[in-house]
């Protein structure tokens, strides 16, 4: 299953512009589409996922139950601000004015490959979160270890499904 992984140091241009790095491109050139989907993160910066994670994740939340209010809620959330991106011919994405506002964007960004999807930092942000980690991330590792012993087998690739295989 594809990764991303890294932290990229990029700039934001006037007109709201941001150039993929190559390394990170090639990355996310792996999950088998060249278009995007970018949204608000959990708190203030934001989430850049490739089309095909964006359609795994968006068919769980749609599977959730619209009656229940918790889950109308999440929902609200989860496709606020949601905006479909292609790149440009110098690699280039148009970040959503709404989203630059929300995440505090000033020139300066950090991209951090987060597995499966991109986070996009104001840098300045992005240096006051990585600044409050834990004292003790040992003991971090261990909270969120315990319970788990062995690794789960891995899942099948939802990103690469086979030949005449849908998304759910």
């Amino acid at each position: 299953m594809p990764q991303l992984l890294g932290e990229y140091d990029c700039k934001i241009d006037a007109k709201g512009r941001l150039r993929l790095p190559a390394t990170l491109l090639k990355q996310l050139h792996a999950f088998g589409s060249p278009d995007y989907v970018i949204n608000r993160g959990m708190t203030p910066y934001l989430t850049l996922f490739p089309k095909t994670v964006w359609e795994y994740e968006s068919a769980k939340v749609k599977a959730l139950n619209g009656y229940i209010e918790r889950n109308q809620a999440f929902k609200r959330y989860f496709y606020r601000g949601a905006t479909p991106l292609e790149p440009d011919s110098a690699d280039r994405i148009l970040l959503p004015k709404s989203l630059i506002e929300y995440a505090g964007i000033k020139k300066t960004v950090i991209l951090q490959g987060m597995d499966d999807r991109v986070e996009i930092w104001d840098k300045e942000a992005y240096l006051n979160d990585i600044n409050q980690e834990p004292a003790d991330f040992r003991k971090l590792a261990e909270d969120t270890w315990t319970s788990v012993s062995t690794p789960p087998p891995a899942p099948p690739n939802p990103y690469n499904p086979p030949s005449g295989h849908v998304l759910p």
